[in-house]
Formats: structure tokens, sequence, C-alpha cells
């Protein structure tokens, strides 16, 4: 009789920080691939070094699923697909839609965006400088939680007055993890019909003739050319995944990393006084900070063993970023934050041809951010101890609540 296979809960992340548990460091000594449970009670293969989870986010005998298919269910109560998200894309159908929308997010193309990014940053500490009581106010509420929705807005084409339609369904597929099939595939559908009633919209605009096209725009522009290799369906797909991707996690993100620049007051100085090392902060703020504690699910097509674990062909594989970005083997010093490190070859956005399509809007906004903030209050500092800032634990990327500062 074979002994029952050893099943490990998924690290948590300890009270009042971001990441990463502290229980991955473990993991990647002494159990580099293992088997856990799962927040909605299925299980799925954690990979905790660097090595490994860079690898499995390019292999292509690890495919991710749909969010409406996974865990998987048969019969006549299988739910009918949802289209697939950026993310889930796979063969030549996302190698099609990949070629039309990478080149709009290279970084040369989204130069475009810096000054819509600052002059929104500027509006913000604006208002937060002339309502502020002694020079003191609550950086989350002020600029951290407006900021990313309205830069997404901007770029993608979003109404921004829709807000209160599409933000509870996208809120809810954050904690998908932990939610029953039902809630997921609801939020799911919502977002697809929002997507498509709204596009429905821009396909009556007369958009962009100006030069200021949006990105549902110029899509839908490339859908309509004959012989284009993007769909309608496609720009549906764009607008759903932009909303997945491109909202609380870059909240999250941005009060993680201010938070962690405000406790590390030498290095935030040295940073203000050279702001042409912003880049290489920027990335060591993604490597240090997790964008994601969540749950990657990729699906083995086939069975493989790695590290001695026998892995099924229809078994999930789950690569954790935020411990491969702290792995000592990939990283000197990993649980130091150093803003002058380099190279910093991070996974924060994954590997691979399902490498983040917005990844470098995410280093724009945040890098963008940091230097309006340092540049309009150059002293800016916490207002209470870092030890009594309340944390918002509610999503898998935990965040302060509230970032009280002074200048």
């Amino acid at each position: 009789m074979t002994a029952p296979e050893e099943l490990v809960p998924v690290p948590a992340v300890e009270p009042g920080t971001a990441g990463p548990p502290c229980g991955y460091a473990r993991l990647r000594a002494e159990q580099p691939v293992v088997k856990a449970q799962l927040p909605n009670g299925e299980t799925g293969w954690l990979l905790s070094r660097y090595e490994d989870v860079r690898a499995a986010f390019a292999d292509p005998r690890l495919v991710r699923p749909l969010l409406s298919a996974w865990p998987p269910r048969e019969g006549p109560d299988a739910p009918p697909p949802c289209l697939p998200t950026f993310l889930e894309m796979t063969g030549e159908h996302h190698e099609r839609v990949r070629r039309t929308v990478l080149p709009l997010f290279g970084r040369r193309r989204l130069e475009f965006m810096v000054p819509r990014i600052r002059a929104v940053a500027e509006e913000l500490i604006d208002a937060m400088v002339a309502s502020a009581e002694d020079r003191t106010a609550d950086l989350v509420a002020a600029y951290v939680d407006p900021l990313p929705l309205r830069v997404l807005c901007e770029t993608t084409g979003l109404p921004h007055e829709d807000r209160d339609i599409y933000l509870p369904h996208t809120l809810t597929l954050l904690g998908a993890a932990g939610l029953s099939m039902d809630e997921v595939l609801a939020a799911l559908y919502a977002l697809q019909d929002y997507a498509e009633d709204l596009i429905s919209r821009k396909e009556k605009e007369d958009g962009g003739k100006d030069g200021s096209a949006d990105y549902i725009q110029l899509l839908l522009a490339e859908s309509r050319r004959p012989g284009s290799e993007l769909a309608r369906d496609d720009v549906v797909s764009f607008v759903v995944t932009m909303l997945m991707a491109g909202y609380k996690t870059n909240i999250q993100h941005t009060g993680n990393a201010l938070f962690t620049l405000l406790t590390h007051p030498e290095q935030l100085r040295e940073l203000r006084a050279a702001p042409q090392r912003m880049g290489t902060a920027v990335e060591e703020l993604l490597r240090y900070v997790p964008l994601m504690n969540a749950i990657n699910i990729l699906v083995a097509q086939e069975d493989f063993t790695l590290h001695g674990q026998h892995i099924r062909a229809g078994d999930a594989v789950i690569p954790v970023p935020a411990s491969a970005n702290r792995d000592p083997a990939a990283f000197t010093d990993p649980d130091r934050l150093d803003l002058t490190r380099t190279p910093n070859a991070h996974v924060a956005f994954g590997h691979g041809p399902h490498a983040c399509t917005g990844g470098n809007l995410t280093r724009m906004q945040l890098a963008t951010t940091i230097e309006v903030l340092l540049e309009r209050l150059p002293g800016i500092e916490l207002a209470v101890p870092a030890e009594s800032v309340p944390w918002d634990e509610s999503t898998p990327l935990r965040a302060p609540a509230v970032l009280p500062v002074r200048w």
C-alpha cells in the first residue's frame, strides 16, 4: 500500500507585510517541488526556486487554463466557456494576437503616456496639498488609490465614469483562487458583457482621427483592417485582461513600493539625489515587492518529472514569482532592498510567451508616480511609526490600508 501523498498548505503571508511568505525559504531549500492544498480545496505543485519558476512560465508542456474551465467540470453542469484573456490564450491564437498587441506596449510606443501619467499625478498631489492639514495626509487615499485607475482609463479608453460597474467584478476575480467556480464565472461573464457593450459604443464613435486614439480604438481599427490577425473578440479579451491585470494589482504594488521607500529613508534620499537611477530602482522594487502572492495556475499537458516528483498530465503546476525573486541562487542577498541592483532579471511579470503585456506600462507608471512625488514633496516621510501602519489583507497582494505622511 502506497503512503498518502504529502500535502502542504500554501505559505501564508505574515500579517503586516507584503510578503513574500517566509515559508518559501524552507520550500526552496528542502521541497522545491511540493504538492499543496490551494485555498479553493484543489491541489497543485508549488515551484519555489527561481530557475524552475522561470522555466515553467516558458514550458510548452504547461498551459494556463481558462479561469472558466479550472478546476475542470464535466457533464451537464459544465459552464459555457468565457473568452480567453491574454493570459490564457494558447498556441497560434496567442501568437497571432501577441504579434499585433505587443508592439503597442513597447517602451518607445508608450512614451506618449508619460505626460498623461505625470499630469494625473500632479493633479492628485495638488489636491492632496491643498486639502492637507499641518502638511500631513493619507498617501493611499489621496494618491495611491486613484492614480492607477486614472492611468488605465487614459491608456485603454475605459470610461472612468463606469467604474462602479466594472470594479466590483474585477475585485472579485483578484481573489479567484479562494472562490467557488460559480462566483468566478459570474464575475467573468459580467466583465465580458461590460466589455462587449463598451466596444459596441466605441464602434459608433469616430475616435482617434485627431491622433488621440486610445488602445481600444487602435485595436478596433486594426481588427477591421483587411487581412488583420486580430478579431473583434480579441478586443473584448483585451478589455477584460486590462481590467483583471491593470487595476487593483497596480494599486497594491504602488502602495507597497512607496511604503518600502519610506521605510528605507537613506535609499530614498539617494534616489532623490540621483533621479537618473529611477529605472534601476523600479526594477528592484518590482523584484523586492511581490506584484502578486496569488496563484498562477498552469496545467501539465503530459507526464514529466521535476526534482524527483512525478507530475501527471492534468495536474496543476504553480510557479511562485514572489518566492523566485527572493531565491539566493539567483540574487545576492535577496532579502535586502538595493535600489542600485544590476543586473536584475526578476520574474515579476512572468517569463516567456506569457510575460505580462503591460509590464512596460507598469514600469512607466511606477517610475512617474515616484518621480512626481519626490519632485513635489522632497521632504516626504512617514508620519507614524512603520509598525503602526494598518494593512489591507483582503486580497492576495497585501498593502498598507492607509499611509500617513508629512512633508
